[in-house]
């Protein structure tokens, strides 16, 4: 029995491996890597045959070059980057030419055009890939040995290189158009199941709540970046003649999910009070959980059946577990005790919530199956565009980054010292290759001190890795076709594994780089100990300049990310009072107020970690800063708790007393804000007189509410339901409001 139990255990490792293994090589990291593989061989192969071997390096570095800009996008953009990274390459490639000058005088200009290129990264993320293009090409001119081509020929041809893989890149497009958003949906219902899986494990009384919460927070940024990005795709990308149905589709299957993580994120119960009041029946939470972890499969399910229609998973599971929970809460609903009553409005307003996560997903389902078009209200393009978050380009933003206030400036002057510096060391001590010091840098260095350190540690892991391996290699082995179809695969493994595994990645890279030039010179022992000892170089110059040059601590910017997050819950709990008060349909508005949130909230959580990267020293006010960052996020947990029942139900009419309520908590949150930033705040109306309209106008639930009383009749559950709900987050929202301005009033983030 013990010997089967293993044989499973092996049997699903090997399933699970080799899915991995399939959904790897299916992945556009992959077939990026092979389309820059051809675009570096082809080239090399017909330069060999017809030796014009120096155009042949120019195209294959030309090709090179271009390609980090190719990443997740809309095609437009992505055809853009590339075009925009193929005329930095030529200028520098032109400017590098001629940079034939005395070590002395060559240093102070290498400085400048490495602060110049590194510069254009305050244009956003694709105009960073742009800059490490330019700077790839300014550092790898140093390689370039002129022979037969002059500088200009040279820079033309590398400009040739970049225009031959934009054409790769077009033909693949071309080819398979759909496989960047199968991809990232793919991850997107993954995703969503792990949090729909972490909020079925919150719900039980004896988990580790705290740790929960963290991977929540964590997952949820991973969430709304690939949502970022699938708007970009789905939204930016137009054909000539309009919007197909296959797009238009998946933008409606990409709304369920953005629906889906409001609701998986909505909490309309407080979990330590849930558990106080079911800690007799602890059947119904084991009931939920079911549920959620069903809900969970059912869109990993929907993840491996792609395209598949007949790969769709069946309802039956999910109505099964669903008709056994509303089961059992009914039951809860006969009880006579009142703690049991509002435990029966609790799990109802939560269950509610799951029926509208089963609904969305089986519109997804549905969506997928390939309806008739005339069947499917499309969501309007003029409409849609406006939740594509779109990147200023204004040239002012040269100037207005150009201070130490900026991040991106000072790690642009930080990487022109660690720069000079490294190459002035390289020529010094006369190492064979000084530049491949200087790739090191501009690898590996970055804005942040947390990620910089974490690359230079597996950078180094990675490099000895690699060295060590390809010296068993060579010793067993000196045959240059073996080296060569070594190299490029390595080359390949190497690119297709930069996003997901960087350590992994920096072994084939020095794999990669030792089997090239064993091709061209015999002393590959000698290649391997330059390359181990540049990197070691490398990764200490950029961590010296990460601690001492301008260093950029998180915990100096981590309050403008903090003030962002709150204004934004502020501004969604304004359009959800609104839309309690007028009712109808939802404006645009409620729903950008509510995608800006999630995107704030995205953005706190990705600073914390950043700030918790930093060296302890530099970590001030940790304990509190994490305080405000877990209260913003439960804030907004329960904005989406409101924002979810007032889109799925009818409500009544909003009292005074609710508008009154929202006034408070809002006040609360604007003290909080110009604490943060001046530590004045305006006291109108004192914290104990709002919490006194809490507790007398807004009573909770008790036996002695006369409001809720202990029986009802079935015509008024609803309102008591919603009356439950509404009282709770109010209380809620009040409350985190009160902690986050008791917080701010004691800490300086200044």
């Amino acid at each position: 029995m013990q010997l089967n139990h293993q044989d499973l255990n092996l049997t699903k490792a090997i399933s699970t491996n080799f899915k991995e293994l399939i959904q790897f090589l299916k992945s556009t990291d992959f077939s990026k890597a092979i389309i820059i593989g051809i675009a570096l061989s082809l080239p090399i192969i017909i330069g060999l045959q017809f030796g014009l071997m120096e155009i042949a390096i120019a195209l294959a570095f030309g090709a090179f070059w271009s390609s980090p800009s190719d990443v997740s996008g809309s095609f437009r953009h992505k055809t853009i980057g590339i075009l925009f990274s193929i005329a930095l390459i030529v200028i520098v490639s032109f400017i590098g030419g001629y940079l034939d000058f005395n070590t002395w005088f060559l240093l102070p200009v290498l400085g400048v055009l490495t602060f110049a290129i590194s510069y254009i990264a305050v244009f956003g993320f694709r105009a960073s890939l742009i800059s490490f293009s330019g700077l790839l090409a300014l550092v790898l001119s140093f390689a370039h040995e002129a022979d037969r081509l002059e500088t200009y020929e040279y820079a033309f041809f590398v400009g040739l290189g970049g225009l031959w893989y934009l054409v790769l890149a077009t033909i693949w497009h071309k080819i398979n158009p759909k496989g960047q958003t199968e991809e990232l949906l793919t991850q997107t219902y993954q995703q969503t199941a792990e949090f729909l899986k972490i909020r079925g494990k919150l719900i039980g009384p004896n988990s580790d709540r705290e740790q929960l919460q963290a991977k929540l927070l964590e997952l949820q940024g991973e969430i709304n970046d690939n949502h970022e990005t699938l708007r970009e795709i789905l939204i930016s990308s137009r054909k000539s003649s309009g919007r197909s149905a296959y797009q238009s589709k998946r933008l409606l299957v990409f709304v369920q999910l953005v629906d889906m993580l409001e609701m998986g994120l909505a909490n309309p119960v407080n979990y330590d009070k849930m558990d106080v009041l079911l800690n007799n029946h602890p059947e119904y939470i084991k009931s939920f959980q079911n549920l959620l972890f069903e809900m969970s499969k059912q869109l990993l399910l929907i993840s491996e059946a792609g395209q598949n229609v007949h790969k769709i998973p069946k309802n039956d599971a999910l109505i099964s577990c669903f008709k056994k929970l509303k089961k059992d809460i009914s039951e809860l609903k006969s009880s006579s005790e009142t703690e049991d009553y509002e435990g029966f409005l609790m799990l109802q307003n939560l269950l509610e919530y799951q029926e509208n996560q089963i609904e969305k997903i089986h519109k997804i389902k549905w969506l997928l199956a390939n309806p008739d078009p005339r069947d499917i209200k499309f969501i309007k393009k003029e409409v849609a565009k406006r939740f594509v978050t779109t990147q200023d380009y204004n040239p002012a933003l040269l100037i207005r980054n150009f201070s130490f206030k900026s991040a991106i400036f000072k790690h642009a002057l930080r990487l022109a010292v660690a720069v000079m510096v490294g190459y002035g060391i390289g020529v010094y001590f006369d190492f064979q290759n000084p530049y491949w010091i200087l790739l090191t840098l501009i690898v590996i260095m970055r804005p942040s001190y947390g990620l910089t350190k974490t690359r230079s540690k597996e950078r180094i892991i990675g490099t000895l890795i690699g060295g060590a391996i390809a010296t068993g290699i060579v010793f067993i082995t000196q045959n240059t076709y073996v080296f060569a179809v070594l190299g490029l695969g390595s080359l390949v493994l190497a690119l297709s594994m930069l996003q997901k595994n960087y350590k992994t990645a920096a072994t084939f890279i020095t794999l990669s780089v030792v089997f090239i030039y064993a091709i061209i010179r015999p002393d590959a022992f000698t290649v391997i100990q330059f390359r181990v000892i540049d990197t070691l170089i490398g990764a200490g110059i950029s961590t010296v300049a990460m601690l001492f040059l301008w260093p950029a601590w998180e915990f100096m910017d981590i309050k403008g990310s903090i003030e962002k997050s709150i204004s934004a819950n502020r501004v969604f709990l304004s359009e959800i009072i609104d839309q309690y008060k007028k009712k109808g349909e939802l404006p645009t508005t409620f729903k950008l107020s509510r995608k800006n949130a999630f995107l704030e909230m995205s953005n706190l959580s990705a600073a914390f970690q950043r700030m918790t990267q930093d060296p302890k020293s530099k970590q001030k006010n940790l304990g509190k800063i994490y305080e405000l960052v877990v209260l913003n996020h439960t804030f907004l947990s329960s904005l989406a708790s409101l924002s979810t029942y007032i889109q799925n139900n009818p409500t009544t009419e909003a009292s005074s007393r609710f508008s009154t309520a929202g006034k408070h908590i809002d006040e609360n949150l604007g003290d909080t804000l110009r604490l943060l930033k001046t530590k004045v705040s305006e006291k109108d109306n004192t914290i104990e007189d709002k919490s006194q309209f809490f507790k007398q106008e807004l009573p909770k639930f008790t036996v002695e509410n006369p409001d809720l009383p202990t029986s009802v009749h079935p015509k008024l559950e609803r309102q008591f339901q919603e009356a439950h709900l509404v009282r709770e987050q109010l209380h809620w929202l009040f409350s985190i409001s009160k902690k986050m301005l008791q917080i701010s009033e004691k800490v300086n983030l200044a």
